[in-house]
């Protein structure tokens, strides 16, 4: 039997790489660390990559584990499940994962400009019905300006078709070029070790045959950016009712 909630948030509380700051959007609270990660936290002065919405953190920790020679930081307001990443990390003595617990709203008063080279967004959710939730947003993209360097890459991977044809579709409307683009990952012959890396809710997908879909960006700082003007198919299976869906554990 797993640990239950309340001792995972006490393994949380002392586990020396996880910084926890779960407020709301409305509370200003300091970030002494902001700016300064790699001298006070990693003790080095290599790029650092921020996962936002991390869950369990197998990219966080899948990516380190590959990247020694880069920082990584995972994102998420869901410390029980941030506990599996931020435990595994800790027993590897993997000494350039940190994990960050709060919401992905507030992002930028973690990190200075220019402080990321990288951010990963791993089967975030879709937000079919608000644009402004949708971490590929424009309301999310000028938070990341705030704090990646200029031209840094944003990887998007997602089962979701809505969520992909809107970045795509987002990218198009103001003259992103990405580098790579592919509705189905694993038969385009591009997932190599890196994109291989599997969540546990990228392999129910998986088994379900849902396609996995991937696009690689570089985000530039100059420029008003501007939402796609179209209508997107919703993804039918996130739509009816978690009685049709028993089989699959969808809980973000």
């Amino acid at each position: 039997m797993g640990k239950g909630k309340l001792q995972k948030f006490a393994d949380m509380a002392r586990y020396p790489h996880v910084f926890e700051y779960p407020y709301s959007v409305a509370d200003d609270v300091p970030f002494d660390m902001r700016g300064h990660w790699a001298e006070r936290f990693f003790g080095n002065g290599k790029p650092i990559v921020v996962e936002l919405g991390c869950g369990r953190g197998e990219y966080t920790v899948g990516l380190a584990r590959r990247f020694p020679g880069k920082n990584h930081i995972g994102v998420d307001i869901k410390g029980a499940r941030m506990w599996t990443g931020a435990t595994e990390s800790l027993r590897e003595g993997l000494g350039n994962v940190a994990f960050l617990r709060t919401n992905i709203e507030i992002i930028d008063r973690f990190f200075a400009p220019g402080e990321v080279s990288e951010i990963w967004l791993t089967f975030s959710d879709p937000q079919m019905k608000k644009a402004t939730k949708r971490l590929t947003s424009t309301w999310f993209l000028e938070r990341y300006r705030r704090f990646l360097a200029d031209g840094g890459l944003v990887h998007v991977k997602t089962d979701s078709n809505f969520l992909y044809t809107y970045t795509r579709l987002l990218l198009e409307a103001n003259r992103i070029t990405p580098e790579v683009m592919t509705a189905d990952l694993y038969s385009s012959g591009q997932a190599d070790d890196i994109l291989s890396i599997r969540t546990y809710y990228e392999q129910q997908w998986l088994d379900r045959g849902i396609p996995i879909k991937y696009i690689r960006f570089r985000l530039p700082q100059q420029g008003e950016l501007a939402e796609p003007d179209a209508d997107i198919p919703m993804d039918d299976y996130r739509s009816y009712g978690r009685s049709k869906r028993s089989s699959l554990d969808v809980s973000r």
